[in-house]
């Protein structure tokens, strides 16, 4: 399956700036690519070569932000149970997926509910 340039340079754009926050990791659990933060995921970011629809999931606890991402085309709680604590998984693929800088955003409020404090101070202090 070809993923649309577009939603291959959001995911990029996406990884790129959840890996520039600080203290944050990549790892590939189950064959995905997540960023870490405390050896905690703050977003999966799947896989562009998986064969399954690209897009992300992150955890957003604010009610107005998580509704927001709701709205999103094909935009659903996340699996496995982890919707129920916040997680949404977005994809990247549809027409009127979000772009890339309201991504970033809401990967920047799931790493801010997932850091330890000081470290969401550090990024506070950029």
């Amino acid at each position: 399956m070809t993923v649309p340039r577009t939603a291959l340079k959001n995911w990029e754009k996406v990884r790129e700036f959840a890996l520039g926050l600080p203290g944050a990791t990549e790892d590939f659990p189950w064959g995905d690519t997540v960023a870490k933060v405390n050896k905690k995921v703050f977003v999966f970011l799947g896989a562009p070569d998986s064969g399954y629809p690209l897009g992300v999931t992150v955890k957003l606890t604010d009610e107005a932000i998580h509704a927001h991402a709701l709205t999103s085309p094909g935009a659903e709680p996340a699996g496995y149970g982890l919707g129920r604590s916040g997680w949404v998984r977005v994809p990247l693929e549809p027409a009127g997926a979000p772009a890339a800088g309201l991504l970033c955003e809401w990967v920047e409020e799931s790493y801010r509910v997932i850091a330890p404090k000081r470290l969401a101070a550090e990024l506070d202090a950029r």
